[in-house]
């Protein structure tokens, strides 16, 4: 007696973090020589910062007094925060969440555009007060470094409008992300290297 043929349909599957190769390097190698053109660069900057303070020691340890601390502590904490909201837009496109994925990044470009705002307000207070580019070496290499690490947070934030012009449209899937996940990761740069510049101007004497 013969068996009957049903049609059969494979259910959607959806991956988990379990599926993902982890051997895979995250974004795309282009995003890496960029990531990697940018760190040298602060490397440079920061071999001038150090420098600096060997020859202008008295400078360097009185200069975090006339900065707004409070200023570079809003700066850290919004840049941490649109980070793992990066992380959390990766994770959602990861699950073919693609409309989740384009909220959290709107929310990570507007906790990084908070930045430039306090850094805005922050030069003006500088400024009002005496601290400017001509107010000692101290000031110079903040000003130099801060500002250089602002234009390339600019950068990202264009990174950001972009991916989240392209996931609104659907482009991006759990199979090929690697353009979200490249910003991400160059947004994470911008990070990290302003966990370095933070302590270097405002914390440390």
């Amino acid at each position: 007696m013969g068996t009957m043929n049903t049609p059969c349909t494979e259910p959607l599957v959806i991956p988990t973090d379990a599926d993902i190769d982890t051997r895979r390097v995250p974004g795309n190698g282009g995003i890496w020589v960029g990531i990697f053109c940018v760190l040298v660069e602060f490397l440079m900057l920061f071999i001038v910062y150090f420098i600096a303070k060997a020859h202008h020691p008295e400078a360097f340890q009185s200069g975090p007094d006339k900065l707004v601390t409070l200023a570079g502590v809003t700066i850290t904490i919004l840049l941490l925060t649109s980070g793992y909201c990066m992380v959390k837009a990766v994770e959602s496109i990861r699950q073919e969440a693609p409309t989740t994925a384009f909220r959290w990044i709107l929310l990570a470009m507007l906790l990084g555009f908070g930045y430039p705002l306090v850094k805005f307000f922050e030069i003006r207070w500088n400024i009002a007060h005496g601290v400017d580019g001509q107010a000692g070496i101290f000031y110079t290499v903040y000003y130099y470094l801060t500002l250089t690490h602002l234009v390339h947070v600019f950068w990202g934030l264009l990174g950001l409008g972009w991916v989240a012009l392209r996931t609104n449209r659907g482009i991006y899937t759990s199979k090929d992300y690697s353009g979200l996940e490249a910003a991400a990761v160059y947004w994470h740069t911008t990070d990290i290297i302003w966990l370095v510049i933070f302590p270097f101007f405002y914390v440390l004497r």
